[in-house]
């Protein structure tokens, strides 16, 4: 797990003088730069039409999330460059290529992918996190103000894209594209097809390094650990009765927090701790339930420092948090799977381009195979509850839909005569 790869100051000193990076500052320059040199160069070569007009959305996008929102993102320290964030773009930049590097074998101009990109990363990264928003509403992003909840939602680069949400949005983007240029939608999504499945698998790598889309519990030689206050170390906490603070909490009468366990030779132990307190207030401040006190244990707590212990009878255990705080239990790798699993997917459809016989059989069988896969990785992840009282987690429920959606694409498909529009003798 690598969450921050490093970070971007927040300004530099340029002639004596402080000169703001991020915002109104030099991103935003650059940016418009590289912007107005690209639209030259458009108009130079393809005059003023909607593909080169296409770009100025997306460009005027980004341009209002270097001004408004890496601001709102960055840390003390300055903007964080997350590993999560690096890899969807690797993964991005990766699905473009091949995808151009397609159309271009089947006659079509490359730029056309390029151009769709930006809306499909655009749209895609909007509809995994609104997936994820409505998904994690309650736990997350129910603030107290709209300006915290606003905060909360904008933080993409913390994680929180949902996959099939990102699928959504780029199957949005490409509807809205092709009626706008006129092109045959089953060819594109055709040629996208093996994209979107090598996009995916770079990304999961992204979801190990951030820790998301972890897997249950696991006893086999690849299992893995994530560190202390990692999503699956936090949901262990919570949920699976894992120490915190060398001490196991649970809920006693009237919302009391009551140590149940103190882990033998912990620094709890040591300073005094026993199992049955209750406790009242940790550093000072007061607890008023199970879920707070570990809460404040798992992220108000850092290695050196000190730490005091109040109970309700009036004692106080004092000690200082270990420089090594324990890992989670060993889970399994989920995000290796799903790498592993897209990658086949990827490898099934690139296999069975050349023996493409009807526009959509690429796209109707993405549509077949990863719900297939993705359904059976949901039964081993615990980062979803179940939904709407089916049993299944959202994704679960989702792939079920995707799975209805194929059987009337491929009746739809094998009803029409065996041609195809691009790309009939390779692809």
């Amino acid at each position: 797990m690598l969450q921050t790869l490093f970070y971007i100051p927040a300004s530099v000193e340029i002639s004596g003088m402080e000169v703001p990076v991020i915002g109104f500052g030099l991103l935003l320059a650059v940016w418009a730069v590289f912007s107005v040199g690209l639209m030259a160069w458009l108009w130079k070569k393809n005059g003023i039409n909607s593909d080169t007009l296409g770009y100025i959305p997306p460009m005027a996008v980004v341009a209002a999330v270097i001004w408004f929102v890496l601001p709102a993102i960055s840390e003390a320290e300055g903007l964080p460059i997350r590993a999560y964030g690096v890899m969807m773009l690797l993964a991005a930049v990766s699905g473009t290529m091949l995808a151009a590097w397609r159309a271009k074998r089947v006659g079509l101009d490359p730029e056309m992918i390029f151009s769709l990109a930006f809306w499909m990363i655009g749209l895609g990264i909007v509809g995994a996190r609104a997936f994820y928003v409505i998904q994690y509403w309650q736990q997350s992003f129910h603030k107290p103000t709209i300006g915290e909840t606003v905060s909360a939602i904008i933080r993409v680069n913390e994680g929180g894209l949902v996959v099939y949400g990102s699928f959504f949005g780029a199957v949005a983007a490409i509807i809205i594209f092709v009626r706008r240029n006129r092109l045959p939608l089953l060819p594109i999504c055709d040629l996208l097809a093996p994209s979107i499945m090598l996009g995916l698998s770079l990304g999961r790598i992204g979801c190990l390094l951030n820790g998301c889309c972890y897997g249950g519990a696991c006893d086999l030689p690849w299992s893995v650990t994530f560190p202390h206050g990692s999503p699956p170390h936090r949901h262990q906490v919570l949920h699976d009765d894992l120490p915190v603070g060398g001490m196991i909490l649970a809920a006693g009468d009237n919302s009391a927090v009551v140590v149940e366990k103190v882990e033998p030779d912990s620094a709890a132990a040591k300073a005094g701790v026993q199992s049955g307190e209750h406790i009242a207030r940790i550093n000072g401040y007061p607890v008023v339930n199970v879920h707070d006190a570990k809460h404040r244990l798992l992220f108000h707590i850092n290695p050196g420092e000190q730490l005091e212990v109040a109970t309700d009878a009036g004692k106080t255990h004092a000690w200082t948090v270990p420089e090594a705080l324990p890992r989670s239990n060993p889970v399994h790798p989920t995000q290796i799977y799903s790498t592993l699993s897209a990658l086949f997917v990827f490898t099934v459809l690139m296999l069975w381009s050349p023996r493409q016989r009807r526009d959509g059989e690429l796209f109707a069988l993405l549509l077949t195979v990863y719900p297939v896969v993705r359904f059976i990785l949901e039964m081993i992840r615990t980062d979803e509850a179940s939904l709407w009282g089916t049993g299944m987690t959202i994704s679960q429920n989702v792939s079920l839909l995707m799975l209805m959606c194929a059987a009337a694409l491929w009746v739809y498909i094998l009803r029409r005569p065996a041609e195809r529009t691009l790309g009939s003798k390779r692809s």
